[in-house]
């Protein structure tokens, strides 16, 4: 399976500073007129000094207002306090690990909604999948690029402000199911169900689809969008972990083998 993202992203360190470079064409596909959010509150979770300053450094040259965290308990604190628009968030980290981080941030409702991108040196599949399924918007292993990092937080925060749903159609009551677009707010059987970001856009995307049979890259481009970094698999894990959640109304969701998914109404 072709990945969506170039590994031939370099750093180069200079004495002046840090610089880091693309090489020609390796540009992430992007749609034109596209808006993109300019600035954001990042906070930044990572035991490393050196990956902090890396990270601090080229966040702000980006023009984001970043906030760093040495550990869980501190990293929790700050989510709390600080009310950040993202978190990048490093899995191995002293006392508490970061997957009990990411844990406890989506079980709090005061912060159960921030984006969340993983950072870690360990790149097995399993490893992502937990991310995954405990709610990361994104993952990313080390040694990474800057300018990677910087364009996937970019196409987190685009996605986390496109919470639209159908022209004309705010609200949606589906079987089991209701969806109040406008509001971000998702019920099974009149039970409110937490969503991040990307599985609600996911759920939209699906259910926009109006019955149609959508392929993951199709998928991966309307709710990830063009500047993602992730392969097709990825969807299936989302779409596994989004059933989960909707509950009675997993079932809505479709499996096309050797396609992809369509949402349907199953009738009772």
């Amino acid at each position: 399976m072709k990945a969506r993202f170039c590994a031939g992203l370099f750093i180069k360190v200079f004495a002046e500073g840090i610089k880091e470079w693309i090489p020609q064409g390796l540009e992430p596909r992007r749609k034109e007129g596209l808006p993109v959010r300019n600035s954001a509150r990042i906070l930044v979770v990572d035991d490393e000094a050196d990956i902090l300053k890396l990270l601090e450094y080229n966040l702000r040259k980006a023009g984001h207002t970043v906030f760093s965290a040495k550990d869980g308990p501190e990293a929790i604190d700050l989510a709390k306090t600080k009310k950040p628009d993202l978190i990048v968030l490093d899995i191995m980290l002293p006392n508490m690990d970061g997957t009990e981080v990411l844990k406890r941030l989506k079980e709090s409702d005061a912060t159960r909604r921030i984006p969340v991108i993983m950072l870690t040196a360990k790149g097995e599949e399993v490893d992502r999948v937990v991310g995954f399924e405990l709610g990361a918007e994104d993952y990313i292993t080390k040694p990474f690029s800057p300018r990677e990092l910087v364009l996937r937080i970019r196409a987190v925060l685009k996605r986390s402000s496109e919470e639209e749903g159908p022209p004309g159609d705010k609200v949606i009551s589906i079987g089991d199911l209701m969806v109040d677009f406008s509001r971000h707010r998702v019920l099974v059987k009149g039970h409110e169900v937490t969503l991040s970001s990307t599985e609600f856009k996911l759920l939209s995307v699906l259910i926009k689809a109006d019955g149609r049979v959508l392929a993951r890259d199709a998928i991966l481009d309307m709710a990830w969008g063009q500047d993602c970094y992730v392969i097709p698999r990825t969807v299936d894990t989302h779409v596994r972990r989004l059933r989960t959640k909707l509950k009675s109304a997993g079932r809505y969701i479709e499996t096309v083998r050797g396609v992809g998914y369509r949402f349907k109404e199953f009738k009772s």
